[in-house]
């Protein structure tokens, strides 16, 4: 399995259009949940960015966060 961010982002938005169906509504409890693992996949993304900083961007990367582009060396550590 190789999830990315925009794998997450797309999930919650299913989970929300899939709440405002009208004919069948998904259920309220089953949507709490992916809401849950939705936000320890975004903490854990915060780690990823945390860890990034303290190894200056250079050439780390846990693949979960998506770039076009090489990431600069991040400032302020």
């Amino acid at each position: 399995m190789n999830n990315k961010m925009t794998d997450l982002r797309n999930h919650l938005f299913a989970t929300l259009e899939a709440l405002q169906d009208q004919d069948k509504p998904m259920e309220i409890e089953r949507a709490k949940a992916i809401a849950e693992v939705g936000k320890v996949l975004v903490d854990s993304a915060k780690v990823e960015v945390m860890f990034l900083k303290v190894m200056d961007g250079e050439g780390h990367s846990t693949g979960f966060i998506e770039s076009e582009k090489p990431l600069p060396a991040l400032q302020g550590r």
